[in-house]
């Protein structure tokens, strides 16, 4: 059995053109934007031309479902669907697409698993919110405080935009589930990284995902006049912000493992003229690493240079931590079943961990996980550049495929 791989392209293809800008080629489906919520339309209606009910949960998660023979407890299969700004094709929606076209191969084929196979998309994994909450929702770790206050790096809050789609924010607690529902969650996902394309594999199996924190940070100083304000006297917030943007490669050294990565993504500079010495830095710090205990050193780390730097450049600072996800090893007996799997199908493959958090991530902390990594062309990720060859997507997809059908125990076909 194997999966329909012009099925996929065509979704693919389908799904990239909700939100492509014109201009740069870029993908815009944030979370919850008219466009994510145009592509989750387009995704329900895709399920329902497969013969399935498409089902949206209250955080607006979408789901559907290849029942079982019995009522065990079912495997859950997805990914996502919103993106970044500016993004690739396949981060997040070829694990969705890819479930959909199992359920419709194993449908076709007549296959009747003992559990219950179900899809799920979850809502807002790229944290456009500070965290991953269609995942977060289905494993319970909301509150109605969380929802009343979550809001993105603009201000925006989360419970405005869903009001804004016709969704009570409170319903988002009812998407909980009872993990003794679930005997486990599989994802596939592109690596957004270089290890196997440079290694020339098709498929990796992931044995640990790294865990990440986020920050928004405010350096204050004092605006002035850019001529008359001699170096010396300056307050200048931007130059805080460069020494703490070249202190990040000693930090991570000093304190960090091979493993950890350390990015500031988004700044602003105000008042923002060119005759005017900045008197306020806004910026984001993303800290990631597999240790626990690493990211709280980092942590520290971090705090101690800032403060640091506000005290030899006369700033003040304050940071919000937006985001907190802990490391997640996923299930040793399900990474053993996808490893027979990909042998199986004499695929080329790496156990390998995850620099990227994911929705398996959440869903670790409460389900056993397992996860597929298909290779990215020249490690390339959150880009229009963003792209996997086609033989490999069939690799992955296929890989899947199987692995579900191993899960989920089939008992009889017809």
């Amino acid at each position: 059995m194997s999966v329909n791989l012009e099925r996929i392209k065509t979704d693919i293809h389908e799904l990239a053109e909700i939100g492509r800008c014109r201009d740069d080629r870029g993908i815009y489906r944030m979370a919850f934007t008219d466009a994510d919520m145009e592509g989750k339309r387009w995704l329900k209606d895709r399920i329902e031309q497969a013969g399935f009910e498409p089902r949206t949960d209250g955080a607006v998660n979408i789901s559907a479902e290849l029942s079982g023979s019995t009522d065990r407890p079912r495997i859950l299969v997805g990914s996502h669907i919103d993106t970044v700004p500016c993004a690739g094709a396949l981060d997040g929606t070829l694990g969705v697409i890819v479930a959909l076209e199992c359920l419709r191969c194993l449908r076709e084929q007549g296959v009747v698993p003992e559990r219950t196979i179900e899809l799920i998309a979850f809502s807002d994994e790229e944290g456009r919110f500070g965290g991953m909450f269609g995942s977060q929702a289905v494993c319970g770790q909301l509150n109605p405080d969380a929802l009343a206050t979550l809001s993105d790096l603009d201000g925006v809050l989360l419970g405005d935009e869903l009001r804004r789609h016709g969704f009570d924010p409170l319903g988002a607690l009812d998407a909980a589930r009872d993990p003794e529902t679930i005997a486990s969650y599989l994802e596939l996902h592109i690596e957004q990284g270089p290890v196997l394309d440079r290694g020339q594999k098709s498929v990796g199996i992931v044995d640990e995902i790294t865990g990440l924190f986020t920050w928004s940070v405010n350096l204050k100083g004092e605006a002035n006049h850019a001529g008359t304000t001699p170096m010396e006297m300056r307050h200048d917030a931007f130059m805080g912000l460069a020494d703490f943007a070249s202190a990040i490669p000693r930090i991570l050294d000093e304190n960090g493992s091979a493993r950890s990565r350390a990015t500031i993504g988004k700044a602003q500079i105000l008042p923002g003229a060119a005759n005017t010495v900045p008197g306020i830095v806004e910026f984001s710090l993303d800290v990631r690493d597999t240790s626990p205990e690493t990211l709280a050193d980092l942590g520290n780390a971090f705090r101690k240079a800032l403060s640091a730097i506000a005290r030899r450049r006369n700033l003040m600072f304050e940071f919000q931590q937006k985001s907190y996800l802990p490391p997640v090893a996923a299930d040793p007996a399900v990474v053993q079943r996808l490893l027979r799997q990909a042998e199986q199908l004499e695929l080329t493959h790496l156990q390998m961990h995850s620099g990227a958090a994911h929705d398996a991530q959440i869903m670790g902390s409460m389900v056993p996980v397992g996860m597929i990594f298909v290779p990215s062309k020249n490690g390339q990720s959150h880009s229009p550049a963003e792209w996997t060859a086609w033989t490999d997507i069939e690799a992955g997809a296929n890989l899947m495929l199987h692995s579900l059908i191993d899960l989920a125990n089939p008992i009889s076909t017809t």
